[in-house]
């Protein structure tokens, strides 16, 4: 995939942090994509997509740990 591509889908998926899907697992296994995608072409990951990825993870180890409490 061209970088110009890249750019584009990532500026679409930055836009959507606003309003994210329903599902954040869906957008959590997207943006890991997106960075999976940048590492593959050896470029700098950004680091808006880097933070949302570290804190979704911190979301579900939340979820996991209220689960448990149940």
């Amino acid at each position: 995939m061209a970088f110009d591509d890249l750019e584009a889908e990532l500026s679409l998926l930055i836009n959507q942090m606003d309003t994210p899907p329903g599902d954040p697992h869906e957008f959590y296994l997207r943006v890991m994509e997106k960075l999976n995608e940048f590492k593959a072409l050896g470029l700098p990951l950004p680091g808006d997509l880097v933070h949302v990825e570290k804190e979704l993870e911190k979301y579900f180890a939340a979820e996991e740990r209220r689960a448990k409490k149940r």
